[in-house]
């Protein structure tokens, strides 16, 4: 499944870039996380707590980042295991513009789930995709406008 969507945000393009990098950041951010380690260069791991449908699972995965263009782009990769619950796998290609209300940030991801998640129905599963995804980057929009404001 892919989407697409984009946000405004309230802060300079540079700012947004440099804290998207940040494990701290990714952990505000990311929905369920319980706990996210690492640095842009090596990687960052990620403990992740999500419930789909009726199965609830702990995902412990990895998120690197490819296709860095300082200020402007990058990808963001994931992966995660939730042992009998199954596995998901999901991409993030972000880019960054200057706007006249500070940045417009537009990302499309991609994301596939396996195992016993994925019987519960592609309706149910693109659904909580999207979720997820719109959940990820209105709370960076608002950890970052938070920040602005101070």
């Amino acid at each position: 499944m892919e989407m697409q969507d984009r946000q405004i945000i309230a802060a300079p393009r540079l700012t947004v870039f440099e804290a998207i990098l940040t494990p701290e950041m990714l952990k505000a951010c990311i929905p369920g996380a319980e706990e996210v380690t690492g640095s842009p260069d090596a990687g960052f791991e990620a403990v992740v707590v999500q419930k789909v449908g009726p199965v609830k699972a702990k995902f412990k995965g990895a998120v690197t980042m490819e296709d860095v263009v300082p200020g402007t782009s990058l990808r963001l990769i994931g992966e995660g295991k939730g042992g009998a619950a199954g596995f998901a796998k999901g991409t993030a290609v972000i880019t960054l513009a200057d706007h006249p209300d500070g940045c417009e940030l537009v990302y499309t991801v991609e994301a596939k789930i396996g195992g016993k998640i994925a019987q519960l129905g592609s309706r149910i599963i693109d659904g909580f995709a999207k979720k997820m995804a719109d959940q990820f980057f209105e709370r960076f929009k608002g950890e970052l406008e938070g920040v602005a404001q101070s």
